[in-house]
């Protein structure tokens, strides 16, 4: 069995890693995969005239600053309802936190008081969904098929944690190999995350096992010096499920509105 050493909140844990989070920011979590390659063809075939080469500019531009990461991305109904409900509730417990909006493939990071710090496109899960598989974290990358690649929905405090090659990420959840972290170097050419994640599309930003990736700068910039000494909360939006299922507290918060508290 494969052990890590992970530091939680200052203390060290050494316990069993799963399969997944040993190799995931190895070569086998930019292994591409045909289904995604099928889909980004589907998507771009639609694509005519002035669109297509809008959309060409983006994907040769090699560089991109961080203003056009920001305008890259935008913001879910989702995403909107859920950030009122923390910033009223005070639900992240005077921690800093982040909104991954799976429906605009984006992330939202705020700090410790509710102050929006930034916005960015992310990298998601291959497969729609808003479950993680039963045992997920124990396969092997092999052995995952390509519907178990989702990107959980909910609500996890997360913590900085090692990784494989001597590596800190930040597990969102780590039971199941869930990590944010930038996207991975060198990388496959091939796989063009980069491009994908500064495209004027967000069907093309599903390509990772489940982890999410965020622009390099944006992490070490902002996400690291927030969470890397006590951690904080990441909420996850859904896929599909309704919102007041991954998130039963905003009912609360509905039926106090409602009722004039």
């Amino acid at each position: 069995m494969i052990t890590i050493t992970l530091a939680l909140a200052g203390l060290a844990l050494t316990g069993p890693a799963p399969a997944r989070s040993m190799q995931y920011l190895q070569a086998a979590e930019q292994a591409p995969t045909q289904a995604l390659t099928k889909a980004a063809a589907k998507a771009g075939s639609k694509t005519t005239g002035a669109k297509a080469r809008a959309k060409a500019a983006h994907k040769t531009a090699p560089q991109a600053t961080g203003a056009q990461e920001e305008a890259a991305a935008t913001r879910s109904e989702d995403a909107t309802r859920v950030a009122d409900w923390i910033a009223a509730s005070g639900d992240n417990h005077a921690l800093p936190y982040i909104i991954v909006d799976k429906k605009a493939a984006a992330l939202l990071l705020f700090d410790a008081t509710g102050k929006p710090l930034g916005q960015v496109p992310v990298l998601l899960g291959i497969a729609l969904g808003d479950e993680a598989s039963p045992g997920i974290g124990t396969k092997n990358l092999s052995e995952i098929g390509p519907a178990e690649k989702t990107t959980p929905a909910g609500r996890f405090l997360a913590k900085f944690g090692a990784a494989a090659g001597n590596q800190r990420v930040l597990w969102v959840d780590y039971a199941t190999s869930v990590a944010l972290h930038p996207i991975p170097t060198p990388g496959k050419p091939k796989e063009r995350r980069r491009q994908r994640m500064l495209s004027t599309t967000i069907e093309d930003n599903r390509i990772t096992f489940g982890c999410i990736n965020v622009p390099t700068a944006f992490y070490n910039k902002s996400i690291r010096p927030l969470f890397q000494a006590k951690g904080g909360y990441v909420y996850v939006t859904p896929d599909s499920k309704p919102l007041e299922d991954v998130f039963p507290r905003l009912r609360v918060q509905a039926a106090m509105q409602a009722g004039g508290y």
